[in-house]
Order: C-alpha cells, then structure tokens, then sequence
C-alpha cells in the first residue's frame, strides 16, 4: 500500500520540517541541535541559580525563573520533534500527539505573553516607586502574577486546540511546517475555515492588547522618571534593569505581530516557518545571557561553582602545572 493511501486512512500527519527536502540534514541537525542546548542550559542554569541563591529570592529574580520555566518547556515540545524529523524517513505525528503540542504551545506562548506584561510592571515599581516595592510587589502578589499567567495562557490553549482539531481532516496530511502550529494545520481541512480563522485571531489580538498595554503604561513611566533623574548613574541603573526584558519584548511580539495580526496576504509557508524557527529554539536564551552577566548572578553562580571538590581543583593546578 502506498503512504497516501496509508495516510488516507489513518488519523495521523507529516510534519514536512523547516525545509522540505534538506541537502545536509546532518548539518541543520548539529546547529539546531547545537542552539537548542544552550537555550536549554542557560535557561536550567538560571532557575537553579535563583533557586538555590537567598540573594536571588527577590521578586524580578521570582519571574524571571518562570519565565526560564516556560521557555524551557516551550523549547521540548517543538524543537526535539524537528530534530528527530530531520534523521528519520517517518516524519509522523499522531493525532493525539499534534493536539497535545498545539495545547501545550498556545498555553505557554500564551503565559509568556501575560508575564512579559506583568514583568514590565515589576520594573515599573522598582523603577518608579522604589520605597513601595515590598509592598507592592510581595510574594503574595508575585505567585498571583504567576498563577494568573499560566491560567490565562491555558485558556486560550482550552478554547482553541478543540475547535481545532474537530475540523475533518480528509486528503492531504502533510503540514508544511516543522510543529504543529494552527495556520499551517487548518490548511489541511476540507472546510472552510476562513470564520474561524478570522475569531481566533481576533482572540489572539484582543489577547496581545492586555500585555502590551501594561508594558506600554509601565515603560512610558519608567522613561518619565528616568528623563527626571539628575544622576546619570540612576539612569545607567534603570537602563540596565530593563535592557533584557526589553530585548525580550521585542523579539517577542515582534514575531507575535506577524503571526497574529498581519493580513494572510502577507504570509506564505516558508516566511512562516522562518519566523517560527527564529524564536522557537531560542526565545530567550540571549536575555537569560545577559542575565548570567548581571553582577548579581554572576556572584551566585561563582559561589555555585566555588563548591566544586578540593580534589577537582587540585587536578585542575596540576594539569595547569605540567602544560
């Protein structure tokens, strides 16, 4: 029997890859590979740093860590799938598997939007209202900011992954795309789907509006009181407080904007796709960098590193000795 045939009959998909018919998979397999690791490892490195380090149980340090969290789950529920794609001939998701990975990556792209916005806030208090910042930003609050972005982030995985998947599906099942992301799913059905399409992401824009606008309340303060600051030390402070999230922000939404809110005269498969793979295998990894970099927990991971055995660092002078 034939793989359409096969297909036809069974509930399963293709996920066809980042490129279609890759040249030197190898190749794309070890960079992917190689900047799925780092993203990973940076981000692990993070939230045990901030876990184990007293000096890093303050409120920023609280949701950075379930920002590192949510990258990180968000990274192994895409990036593995394409890595194992890209070695095998059965390139195959099952249907309770592409549900699964649409739940969980609209629940946690949806959650990073919410604490992205929340986060801006934080800076803003301890920006704008540094005498008040115990108090407004205490670790009741803190874990209702988190709980409320996982929550928030769950709905929007709750009401669209079952409109979704309830569409037959008849023909073709090869998505071209390297996860299963709705666009590039719906276009596999044997409806229309045009209705639906034009309410999700009218629920996806309405959805954006609530974290940007706390972001861009907050930064419009937070620039207010910096124009205000007579020290240029205070300013280099403040800058540096919110450089990363900002960095973050604008990768961010930048990609959410073109996924979500661009007219779908502007989209083709590739340009998808390529959007997709910029922020999936490392959303955050360059500000969880610059991060490490911040004196704080620098400090934290010196003295991580500084409880290595006695015997290792003798080994360690004495290779040095002899070379």
């Amino acid at each position: 029997m034939s793989m359409e045939a096969i297909l036809q009959n069974s509930t399963d998909f293709i996920l066809l890859g980042l490129i279609t018919h890759p040249a030197f998979p190898g190749i794309i397999f070890a960079v992917v590979f190689s900047i799925f690791l780092v993203a990973v490892t940076a981000n692990v490195v993070m939230i045990l740093l901030i876990h184990v380090d007293s000096r890093l149980h303050t409120p920023m340090y609280f949701l950075l860590s379930q920002l590192s969290i949510m990258d990180t789950v968000y990274i192994c529920i895409t990036v593995p799938k394409m890595l194992q794609d890209l070695l095998s001939k059965e390139k195959m998701i099952s249907f309770l598997g592409c549900s699964l990975q649409i739940f969980l990556y609209l629940t946690l792209i949806g959650g990073e939007f919410f604490l992205l916005g929340l986060m801006a806030y934080d800076r803003y208090v301890a920006v704008c209202k540094p005498l008040r910042y115990p108090l407004l930003m205490n670790r009741r609050i803190c874990l209702f900011m988190v709980v409320g972005s996982w929550v928030g982030g769950s709905l929007d995985g709750f009401m669209l992954t079952p409109f979704t998947m309830s569409f037959p599906y008849c023909g073709s099942r090869e998505i071209n795309h390297f996860f299963c992301e709705i666009p590039a799913v719906l276009k596999l059905s044997c409806v229309d789907t045009s209705l639906y399409e034009t309410l999700m992401y009218a629920c996806c824009v309405l959805m954006l509006l609530i974290p940007i606008s706390i972001i861009s309340i907050s930064y419009t303060h937070i620039l207010l009181t910096v124009h205000r600051m007579n020290s240029a030390e205070g300013r280099h402070k403040a800058f540096a407080t919110c450089s990363s999230h900002i960095m973050v922000v604008s990768i961010f939404y930048g990609a959410a904007f073109y996924t979500n809110v661009l007219p779908h005269s502007y989209h083709t498969p590739e340009k998808d796709k390529v959007v997709s793979a910029f922020y999936t295998p490392h959303p955050n990894a360059q500000p969880t960098h610059l991060q490490l970099e911040n004196k704080d927990v620098a400090t934290a991971l010196r003295k991580v590193l500084g409880r290595c055995p006695s015997s290792q660092r003798i080994r360690v002078v004495d290779l040095s000795r002899k070379y």
